[in-house]
C-alpha cells in the first residue's frame, strides 16, 4: 500500500499541493522582474553609449555650416524628424515583445490617404465625399487599428511568420494607396489635418511636441505600469510571462494595434509637414529601414525584451543629425545613401563596444 501510495504522490496528474500553484507564480514573477531591471540596465548602457556619437556630429555640424547651430535648423530637424520618431516608438514596442512589422510604412501612407481621399474635394483627387477633418483623423486611427490587429491575428493567434506576414501587407497597402487615388497626390488639405504636421508654437514645431510627449508617455508606461512591464515580460520570456499569468496573446496582438495607430499618427504629420499626401508616402520612400536603423540603434534588441524610449529617442536624433548635416553640406544624392548608412554601421559598432555582448540581438 505504502508503495502504491507513493506512486500516486509522484504522478504528474496528481493534484498540486496547496500553495504549490501560488509559490510558482511568485517565484515567476520574481524572476520576470529581475529580468527588466537586467534589460533597463543594459539599456542604459546602450543609451550613454550614443551620447559620443551625437556630441561629434554636434561639432562636425557646426564645423560644416554656420547655419547648424541656428534655432531655426534645430526647428527644421525637430520638424523632419518627428513623423519618423513617432513611427520608431511603435517599431520599438513590436521589437520589444519580440515581433517586428516591416508593413508599418504602408500603414504610413496608406491612412492619410484614406483619410485625405474621404476628405478633400474631387477637384483636388478626393473621393467628393467632402467629410469634416476630424471624422477624417478618426478614420485614420481606425485604418492603422484595423491593420495592426489584422497583423497581429495572423501572426499570433495564425502562427504565421511576422516577416513574411509584414512584407506581404506592406506591399497591399502600397497597392491600395495608390490604386485608391490612381497614383495621384492629394492636396488641399484643410488647417485642421494638416495643422499636427505644420504648425508652429513659437518656434517650435507642434509635431515635436506630440513626439516628445509620446516618447515620455511610452517611455513612463513601459517602466512603471503593469503593461508595459508586461511588455518585456513577454519579449524576455514568453513562457515564464504564461506562468505568470499574462495573457501573453492578448499582449501581442494590443501591441501591434498601437504600433500601426502609431505608425497612422506619423503619417499624419508627413501630409501635415509636406501640405499632401503622396503615392511615395511610406512604402515607396523605404522609411522603414531608417526606423529599423534608429530603433536598433537606440538600444532597442531585435531579438526581444531590451530596450527604452530613451534610446530609441537617442538614435533618431542621430539619424536626424546626419541627413541635416549632409543636407547642409550639399553633399550629392549619390552619396548620401551610402555615406547615411555608413554612420549607420559606426553607430552600432560604438554601441556594441561600449555596451558589451549584452547589446547584441
Amino acid at each position: 500500500m505504502t508503495q502504491v501510495s507513493s506512486e500516486k504522490e509522484a504522478s504528474p496528474s496528481a493534484p498540486l499541493e496547496p500553495g504549490k500553484g501560488a509559490s510558482s507564480r511568485v517565484a515567476a514573477e520574481v524572476a520576470l522582474q529581475q529580468m527588466s531591471r537586467q534589460a533597463r540596465a543594459v539599456s542604459l548602457v546602450r543609451e550613454v553609449a550614443l551620447l559620443p556619437v551625437v556630441v561629434i556630429l554636434i561639432i562636425v555640424g557646426a564645423l560644416v555650416s554656420n547655419v547648424f547651430l541656428t534655432v531655426s535648423n534645430f526647428s527644421g530637424i525637430g520638424l523632419q524628424a518627428s513623423a519618423l520618431g513617432v513611427v520608431v516608438v511603435g517599431e520599438s514596442l513590436i521589437l520589444l515583445i519580440g515581433g517586428m512589422d516591416l508593413s508599418l510604412e504602408g500603414t504610413y501612407g496608406l491612412a492619410p490617404m484614406v483619410a485625405a481621399w474621404l476628405i478633400v474635394p474631387v477637384a483636388a483627387f478626393g473621393s467628393g465625399a467632402d467629410l469634416n477633418p476630424y471624422i477624417g483623423i478618426l478614420i485614420l486611427l481606425l485604418v492603422g487599428a484595423l491593420v495592426g490587429a489584422f497583423n497581429g491575428l495572423l501572426i499570433v493567434k495564425g502562427g504565421l511568420n511576422a516577416f513574411i506576414v509584414t512584407l506581404g501587407m506592406t506591399i497591399v497597402l502600397a497597392g491600395l494607396q495608390n490604386g485608391i487615388v490612381k497614383a495621384q497626390t492629394l492636396f488641399s488639405l484643410p488647417n485642421t489635418f494638416s495643422y499636427l504636421g505644420s504648425a508652429y508654437w513659437g518656434q517650435v514645431p507642434v509635431s515635436l511636441v506630440v513626439t516628445v510627449i509620446i516618447f515620455v508617455g511610452v517611455g513612463l508606461f513601459l517602466r512603471y505600469h503593469r503593461g508595459g512591464r508586461a511588455i518585456y515580460a513577454v519579449g524576455g520570456n514568453a513562457e515564464a510571462a504564461r506562468a505568470a499569468g499574462i495573457n501573453v496573446d492578448r499582449v501581442k496582438i494590443g501591441v501591434y494595434v498601437a504600433g500601426s495607430v502609431l505608425a497612422a499618427i506619423g503619417g499624419l504629420m508627413e501630409a501635415g509637414r509636406v501640405s499632401a499626401v503622396t503615392g511615395q508616402q511610406g512604402y515607396q520612400e523605404g522609411i522603414i529601414f531608417t526606423v529599423f536603423a534608429a530603433a536598433v540603434i537606440g538600444g532597442v534588441s531585435l531579438a526581444g525584451g531590451k530596450g527604452n524610449m530613451v534610446g530609441a529617442a537617442t538614435g533618431v536624433v542621430l539619424l536626424s543629425l546626419v541627413q541635416n548635416i549632409l543636407d547642409l553640406a550639399n553633399v550629392s544624392n549619390y552619396w548620401i545613401l551610402a555615406i547615411y548608412g555608413g554612420v549607420i554601421l559606426i553607430g552600432l559598432a560604438v554601441s556594441r563596444m561600449i555596451g558589451g555582448k549584452t547589446s547584441q540581438g
